[in-house]
């Protein structure tokens, strides 16, 4: 009798034990999902800052009459064509617009994630 009572406490123990760790895992999972998302905010509103800059380099070439300008290399400013400068600028700039699609595929990912086990979260408590 004694011994059937030990394994149904040691059952129970064992599935309570389950339930903690898989709370602990989820609420886990949660934080590291909303550090991704924060890490892919910063990182899209990096690549905008830099898509404006390019438009605000390229509206100043549209304004000169030049055919000549110089680029910043390093430390070093190098004469160049305006017209191969344009579109250097414009490759970069599609470059990065790429990249801010393909970070707010991961953004939107990554909330459809966190709203999941926010719903199983709320689930439990």
């Amino acid at each position: 009798m004694l011994l059937k009572e030990f394994k149904q406490d040691k059952l129970l123990f064992k599935l309570l034990f389950k339930n903690i760790m898989t709370d602990e895992s989820i609420q886990q999972e949660y934080i590291i999902l909303q550090q991704q998302l924060r890490n892919v905010l910063i990182q899209k509103e990096a690549i905008k800052l830099q898509i404006a800059e390019i438009d605000t380099a390229l509206g100043e070439l549209e304004k000169t009459k030049e055919e000549k300008v110089y680029k910043v290399v390093g430390n070093v400013m190098i004469k160049k064509s305006k017209e191969e400068v344009e579109k250097e600028l414009k490759e970069s700039k599609e470059d990065l617009e790429i990249r801010v699609e393909s970070l707010e595929k991961i953004e939107k990912d990554l909330i459809e994630k966190i709203k999941n086990i926010e719903e199983r979260l709320k689930g439990k408590g």
